[in-house]
């Protein structure tokens, strides 16, 4: 079965009519940029994401996992330079108003209003979300009441400036790995090489969000900060490269032929990195970075002991060797490799003369591992046999069974391939009266076979 052209429309059509992916808010007209996720959506991102720790955390002897707070004190984004550098160009069209980023337009044309020649001068916009802590918000505007010697209760308007109130929604969850490192050295003393993990909420605040859940204002990253001797970094550099090449395509099931590596030089490198690899996927829209893996240097702690005061040396055990540590750091989007996946998953083939669209995913991936269903969900004989089935395997795949009696059987196959369901159970006459086999239909191949559901894995 050959493997199918994905457009945007497909995949988010299928996404939000099997419960996958839904817009934000989408009830009161949605929000640009937010995206909710359905019952599959959530399983399958829990599944990247369980599998991403599991490779790159516990079945590791040098790492540790930390959950860092989303709000952070605003010093720790003027140390690590996002205040003046985490900015994106800006330009906006003189005639309707819209705003786009300008590396992001293809010609000079509005893409909104149509008209020619009408983008202004650019301009840099920091994409961090600003917020305030405290009962008083900077740009509140409060009313005073107080009363006049004629006895009037006059209203005086007046605005409070707290300029400590002020915090950023974390633009990346590695600052948090960061300003934890000295902590988990005070706590374990781990022997270098070791890395900290995270997996956690990010928001940035896009000029133009777009392309499905790829870029959005409130994401998920993966991300790890690797901690090494500065003359074994290219070493290290390679290791982390071959890893992670192996868990995009050998874990999730990535088409490799879709799979580009890419060496960011020039003005495209980041401030604080000296070499970059852009893992680049071909997706919907074309091809673009779903991760990221860079050697950071000394950059982030080095910063972070210069304005803290607080060292940030490692001490070498049983000697007086200490130096601040050099960083390599792999940075996952959650989001992209879920979308990722679904795209390399996505397949059409004609079945009985007629269109079948289907999501080929790695079992373990997979949202649902089998639906069980009664041939006729009238007759009352096969529902019970049916639901001791369904009991027997949901004990065996909690939250990865599904019941489903809706429709005939036909169309009962037709909605578990688009979900991605591998195996499909179902429950007949000859289960009953014969031999106990219950037949299994292959996703992939429609083929099916009979089997004791004890058999069942």
């Amino acid at each position: 079965m050959s493997k199918t052209e994905v457009t945007l429309d497909k995949l988010s059509s299928l996404a939000k009519r099997r419960g996958f992916i839904y817009q934000g808010s989408e009830v009161y007209g949605g929000l640009s940029g937010t995206w909710d996720y359905g019952p599959l959506g959530l399983k399958l991102k829990k599944n990247i994401e369980n599998l991403w720790w599991r490779t790159f955390v516990d079945e590791r002897h040098d790492m540790y996992g930390v959950d860092a707070a989303i709000l952070m004190n605003q010093k720790v984004w003027q140390a690590s330079g996002h205040m003046e550098t985490f900015t994106d160009p800006l330009v906006e069209c003189g005639n309707c108003k819209a705003r786009f980023r300008e590396d992001h337009l293809n010609s000079e044309v509005c893409p909104v209003c149509g008209k020619a020649d009408s983008m202004g001068e650019s301009r840099q916009f920091n994409m961090m979300f600003e917020t305030t802590i405290g009962p008083v918000n900077p740009r509140t505007t409060f009313v005073e009441k107080s009363k006049s010697s004629s006895g009037e209760v006059e209203q005086k308007i007046s605005f409070k400036e707290l300029p400590t109130s002020l915090v950023y929604l974390r633009p990346e969850t590695a600052q948090g790995i960061f300003t934890n490192y000295k902590n988990v050295v005070d706590s374990f003393y781990p022997d270098l090489p070791f890395g900290i993990a995270q997996i956690g909420k990010a928001f940035r605040n896009e000029i133009s969000p777009r392309d499905f859940v790829f870029r959005s204002r409130e994401f998920n990253q993966m991300e790890i900060e690797y901690f090494i001797r500065e003359d074994n970094w290219e070493a290290e550099f390679a290791t982390w490269q071959s890893d992670i090449k192996d868990f995009l395509i050998k874990q999730l099931g990535l088409d490799s032929d879709k799979l580009h590596e890419e060496d960011v030089v020039g003005d495209e490198l980041a401030h604080y990195s000296k070499k970059t690899i852009d893992f680049n996927f071909d997706f919907p829209h074309g091809s673009d970075e779903l991760l990221g893996l860079a050697y950071r240097t000394n950059f982030d702690l080095k910063n972070i002991q210069d304005n803290s005061g607080k060292s940030m040396e490692y001490r070498v055990k049983g000697s007086d060797d200490s130096f601040i540590p050099h960083v390599i750091e792999p940075s996952f989007g959650l989001e992209r490799a879920l979308m990722a996946v679904l795209t390399s998953a996505y397949r059409e083939d004609e079945v009985e003369g007629k269109t079948r669209t289907y999501l080929a995913l790695p079992e373990h991936l997979a949202p649902i591992r089998y639906a069980v269903s009664p041939l006729l969900k009238n007759k009352p004989e096969l529902v019970d046999k049916a639901r001791e089935v369904y009991k027997l395997l949901h004990d065996k795949h909690p939250g990865r069974v599904m019941w489903d009696d809706s429709g005939n059987i036909g169309k009962r196959y037709r909605r578990q391939d688009e979900i991605g369901t591998p195996e499909c159970v179902v429950i007949d006459f000859e289960t009953i009266e014969d031999d106990g086999k219950v037949t299994v239909r292959n996703r992939d191949t429609t083929r099916q076979k009979r089997t004791l559901p004890e058999k069942l894995d």
